[in-house]
């Protein structure tokens, strides 16, 4: 098992890593909209939420040694799942003709009020 870190990333603010790799698979977790070089919220609208979201996934991935078509699964928790189709979107635009497996949710709460948090797992080929 390996912890894998980046600045590209939002620091780890709590019991928990950015990332663990386990043989081939790397599990990202929960991604929030903070811009990692300020610990910062992206903005207040959940197109530029996701998009950091994303971003911030996208960077530990990335500091592992992969890719983004190594992107298996995502995890999507959202405060308000009325507004899916913004999330969507982004998220198409994001990975264009790679489709992983998703999962979305409404939460009731995530930290620091974002809209959106955005889980991976990553598998080597």
């Amino acid at each position: 098992m390996k912890k894998i870190a980046t600045e590209r990333a939002p620091k780890a603010v709590g019991a928990y890593s950015q990332g663990i790799l386990v043989n081939d698979t790397l599990y990202v977790s929960g991604q929030i909209p903070f811009v990692p070089e300020t610990m910062e919220v992206v903005g207040s609208d959940l197109k530029s939420q996701t998009k950091q979201s994303l971003e911030n996934l996208l960077a530990i991935v990335e500091a592992a040694g992969l890719k983004k078509t190594n992107i298996v699964r995502c995890g999507v928790f959202m405060t308000n799942l009325a507004e899916f189709a913004i999330m969507n979107e982004v998220y198409e635009e994001f990975f264009g003709d790679h489709k992983p497996a998703r999962a979305a949710v409404e939460v009731r709460g995530l930290p620091k009020n974002v809209q959106i948090e955005i889980d991976g797992i990553a598998v080597k080929e």
